[in-house]
């Protein structure tokens, strides 16, 4: 169970939506290098880690009169930390998927104009099609087959069991089957050219 906002903490979000930022100062001095030596644990990055920390509290100033906190202050900066380490190390691994894909796959760099309006027809119509079902559903298939991390890295990040994420990924795949239909047949090839 999470702690409850400390009386110091809650003066010190009075202040910080007050506008003070002495206020804002202190939490910095405080946290910092904690929730750096938290986001390492995640990106294996010092630098990485020392940009996703100055984010979090470049957005805690930005949304400081909006501010609502009900568990302690450092509950609320550690899970920021931790959801921008996984963002990072989740668009690190697409980056370096993608650039492999090409390097491997020599077609997709050259200018083939009719595979790249494919491709791109394709993609708006997943990205729309990804849209439309459930959330929750969309981003573990995301994780699984974007990212591709497996069932288990899937249940840790999402704080789920593995069962869970197996269903999410199978209803997922139903739904979005039937929103693609009309484009199987090139997913298929798709799918068998980048395996």
């Amino acid at each position: 169970m999470s702690e409850l906002l400390s009386s110091y903490e809650r003066i010190l979000l009075e202040k910080l939506k007050d506008d003070d930022q002495s206020a804002f100062s202190i939490l910095f001095t405080r946290y910092y290098q904690d929730l750096v030596r938290f986001s390492y644990g995640f990106t294996r990055d010092s630098d990485a880690s020392e940009e996703i920390v100055q984010e979090v509290f470049l957005k805690l100033w930005e949304n400081r009169n909006s501010l609502l906190i009900h568990n302690s202050l450092k509950s609320f900066l550690l899970k920021s930390v931790q959801n921008r380490s996984i963002d990072n190390l989740r668009h690190s691994r697409i980056t370096s998927k993608y650039a492999s894909i090409v390097l491997e796959h020599p077609i997709l760099s050259g200018n083939d104009t009719e595979n790249y309006i494919l491709h791109s027809e394709l993609q708006a119509n997943f990205e729309l099609a990804m849209a439309k079902i459930p959330a929750q559903y969309a981003e573990a298939f995301r994780m699984s087959r974007i990212e591709t991390l497996n069932y288990q890295e899937i249940a840790e990040a999402l704080g789920v069991s593995v069962r869970t994420v197996e269903v999410r990924i199978s209803k997922a795949l139903n739904l979005l089957r039937e929103e693609l239909k009309d484009y199987l047949i090139l997913i298929l090839m798709l799918f068998h050219f980048f395996r």
